[in-house]
């Protein structure tokens, strides 16, 4: 298997990570301010794998 399929799987985990915790909200409060922080870390770091792994891939 290629590195740059495993790099774009990786950021396909890491993006529905993402989005599971953006999802998560409190029910009073709404979203907390470190889950905001975690999910935009999150966010980003599948965007530059995925990114990564197409550009491996070329």
């Amino acid at each position: 298997m290629n590195f740059g399929v495993v790099l774009v799987v990786l950021g396909g985990f890491l993006l529905g990570g993402a989005w599971s915790i953006w999802r998560a909200d409190h029910d009073t409060r709404g979203r907390t301010g470190p889950q905001v922080f975690f999910a935009l870390v999150l966010l980003v770091a599948a965007l530059l794998a995925t990114a990564s792994g197409i550009l491996r891939l070329v």
